[in-house]
């Protein structure tokens, strides 16, 4: 068989079934891309239609750079060829695979098939860390592609090689057909059905559904309409390719032509152009559009005053109880606080991929659902599950799933019910073990994926191959319920330390990285760690002390080989608490919140060894004293819960009733006179409010339980951030401004009962 007569069968075969097919071209580099071309012939497609994704320049196609392959999200390509040889990556092999179209091939430009599991130099290059070196990298996913590649149908395979050496004479040898050979003419798959557009029974108009590329699509957007009136939540939820951001536009244009205003959230705009593309063509159909505003950020307006505007997810929690429809794009990638926030506007949608190639919602229904449930909303959900550019069953996307693990689940909720502290069984995974065994990959993943958004393909290859990784579980009857990812980082030789501290970045080494570039610690990339990557409970075992528990272990385990444990996260109160509660101390809190999610990161550290607890001291002691200025300079205005928090945990390990209030030193008898004042007597805080700065920071980095919830973020607000008392009176629902001075006054009182000694007690004393 020829190379033409291949790529004619594979392309006849995929169009009759509106599927897509994969062909490897395995072999040197540019043999693989002179079979390329050739392929393109055979498959008469329109130049236009064929992207080339290479390092490689001088194509006369439509070429990307692999770190640019994310572009190809949301267009279609009637051939799409992917060079593996360099700068390969399994994200990028994911992002390419959504642009193909039905009927259309995948080509991958592969090393031969025998020897690439020793080829592809970038994945390896992606996953040796110092102090590893690449020698130290596995090759456990490379196996893994091979055998996928080898024995999943709807993969073609033909080795090609130029056989005098000059590039002259191209020889090709098909090792692999890929035809399927369904049973029938039809569809192997299932085809999506076009869309219906007798929608008489909701508001949109009939355009909005007559734009829909199927009636799944139609469907969605149908549901979509119950945003028209206030009091509804639309879920839509969809795997990638989809229509689920078209959807959301055709929603947006079709309320916004009845002057409705319309707010679009995403952690990027790139998230939400689709939406914005789609209600622009749809308002200029309908005749209402007014401006279609290129700005920063882009709005959208009508003629009888109606916009859609786009925000990032922190500034829209504060517009959306002042507008009348939110959508939330790429929900899943925001965080739940911020999500519970845009519940305040009178209708909301939150869209969001379930199997994508650079993360996952599925973790959204996992953490947001019960609150949405709670909310004043009447809740509909609706899943896209008809792929836009191809048919249900495609085998091209069915081989990504496989080969990605992007639909891995973690085991199902009956199993792992009844898992206790008690009943499960610690358990080192080692690489081996994962690669061999598929269903605890998938259910190591599955759980990951669940646990954490930005679970991505990359991570994968990391979990099977990375030197620096340990994996943990806690089993209960053999069933995963409970997993940390941790890295080994530190350790690094006086050459390397020397460099960060000099500004360059070393990869694989977070923590150290920071401590030492950042915090001025030459010697801080000397200790060696293991910094907790991912940690991840079953859902339907959550809150039950189970990741408490394996936190335990770990620490059993690495405490006698290691120096320190450590962690870095985007910080939440709830998180915050967690680590807190096992041991880990605040030693960093960036000033700068991440443009995603709007959460500052918080460092954290829990010692094992001399070496780490020294560190760990140095770097809680370094925190505690230049905290103070960073609160009322760039972080006036972090939430009070979250600085709460990360102060009570870089205080003392453990607090009890007998522990001293550190800080406290520092006040002579006359600070404690003015404290007292302030409780008893006609003092006010304004006359020395650097006192109540010491002693309120003092008392929140050792909470004594003396002080309410509410006292201590007044204490936050006003004393350490300089917020005005109005503005805190009113953030703290206290019914004045007057009130919430006097509550100043009390604090004052419990401060002089808990620590003022007998200087506070004789001013007390004097005024009662």
């Amino acid at each position: 068989m020829t190379l033409a007569e291949l790529v004619g069968d594979l392309r006849a075969e995929a169009g009759r079934a509106n599927e897509r097919r994969l062909l490897v071209l395995a072999g040197p580099r540019e043999a693989g891309i002179d079979a390329a071309y050739s392929v393109i012939g055979a498959a008469a497609v329109d130049p236009d239609d064929v992207s080339f994704v290479t390092t490689r320049e001088g194509f006369r196609f439509h070429r990307l750079p692999p770190a640019g392959a994310g572009d190809l999200l949301g267009t279609t390509r009637e051939v799409v060829v992917l060079d593996c040889h360099e700068e390969f990556s399994a994200n990028t092999l994911g992002q390419v695979a959504g642009a193909v179209d039905g009927g259309g091939l995948l080509v991958l430009l592969t090393p031969p098939l025998a020897d690439l599991p020793t080829q592809l130099d970038a994945l390896v290059d992606r996953v040796a860390v110092p102090p590893f070196d690449r020698s130290a990298v596995g090759n456990r996913f490379r196996h893994r592609l091979v055998e996928t590649l080898t024995t999943h149908p709807g993969v073609a395979i033909a080795e090609v090689e130029t056989e005098d050496g000059s590039g002259e004479s191209l020889s090709v040898s098909v090792d692999r057909d890929g035809l399927i050979h369904p049973s029938n003419d039809g569809p192997s798959g299932s085809t999506p059905s076009r869309r219906s557009t007798d929608r008489r029974g909701t508001p949109f108009p009939t355009a909005a559904f007559e734009a829909c590329l199927t009636d799944d699509q139609a469907r969605a957007v149908a549901h979509l309409s119950a945003l028209s009136e206030p009091g509804h939540a639309v879920v839509l939820e969809a795997d990638r390719g989809r229509g689920k951001s078209s959807a959301a536009g055709l929603a947006a244009g079709s309320l916004a032509a009845t002057g409705r205003d319309v707010l679009v959230t995403a952690p990027d705009f790139d998230n939400a152009a689709p939406v914005f593309t789609r209600a622009e063509r749809l308002l200029d159909q309908l005749g209402v559009l007014s401006t279609a505003a290129n700005i920063d950020p882009p709005k959208l307006t009508t003629s009888n005053g109606g916009r859609i505007r786009f925000r990032t997810p922190p500034e829209a929690t504060a517009l959306a109880e002042r507008v009348d429809v939110v959508i939330a794009d790429e929900a899943a990638a925001v965080p739940v606080g911020r999500l519970e926030s845009l519940l305040a506007a009178p209708a909301a949608a939150f869209c969001t991929t379930v199997h994508g190639y650079e993360g996952t919602g599925r973790g959204f229904a996992v953490r947001f659902r019960d609150r949405l449930a709670e909310s004043h909303h009447t809740v509909d959900t609706v899943e896209l599950r008809d792929p836009i550019r191809y048919a249900r069953n495609d085998p091209v996307e069915s081989w990504l799933f496989r080969t990605l693990l992007l639909d891995a689940q973690p085991p199902v909720d009956q199993l792992v019910t009844e898992a206790t502290p008690e009943s499960v069984e610690y358990r080192t995974l080692t690489r081996d073990e994962l690669a061999s065994d598929e269903q605890l990959l998938r259910s190591v993943f599955g759980l990951l994926v669940v646990a954490h958004y930005r679970t991505e393909p990359t991570d994968l290859v990391r979990l099977l191959d990375a030197p620096n990784f340990e994996v943990r579980a806690l089993e209960h009857d053999g069933h995963v319920v409970s997993v940390a990812v941790l890295a080994r980082e530190g350790g690094l030789d006086v050459d390397l330390r020397t460099a960060i501290y000099e500004g360059q970045r070393v990869r694989g080494n977070m923590l150290p990285d920071v401590l030492t570039s950042q915090l001025r610690n030459e010697a801080a990339a000397e200790a060696v760690g293991y910094r907790v990557m991912r940690i991840a409970t079953h859902n339907a075992v959550r809150s039950s002390g189970l990741g408490s528990y394996l936190l335990d272990r770990c620490y059993a385990e690495f405490s006698d080989r290691v120096d320190w444990l450590g962690v870095g996260f985007g910080a939440t109160p709830q998180l915050l608490g967690f680590w807190r509660a096992n041991g880990y101390r605040t030693v960093h809190l960036s000033i700068t919140s991440n443009d995603r999610s709007g959460e500052h990161s918080v460092l954290m550290l829990r010692p094992c060894s001399d070496a780490g607890q020294e560190l760990t001291e140095r770097h809680v002691d370094l925190f505690r004293k230049r905290i103070g200025a960073t609160l009322c300079d760039a972080l006036s205005g972090l939430d009070a819960d979250i600085v709460r928090g990360a102060l009570a945990a870089a205080g003392l390990p453990e607090v009890d009733e007998s522990s001293e209030v550190d800080g406290l030193d520092a006040l002579d008898d006359r600070d404690w006179r003015v404290i007292a004042g302030v409780g008893y007597g006609p003092g006010t805080y304004e006359a020395a409010p650097h006192v109540f700065r010491t002693v309120a920071t003092a008392s929140l980095f050792t909470p004594s339980g003396d002080l309410s919830a509410r006292q201590e973020r007044l204490l936050v607000r006003k004393v350490l951030q300089g917020e005005p008392w109005e503005s805190v009176a009113s953030g703290l629902d206290y019914a004045s401004t007057s009130q919430c001075m006097r509550e100043m006054g009390a604090i004052a009182r419990a401060f002089c009962e808990a620590f003022g000694g007998e200087v506070a007690t004789a001013e007390r004393e004097r005024y009662n």
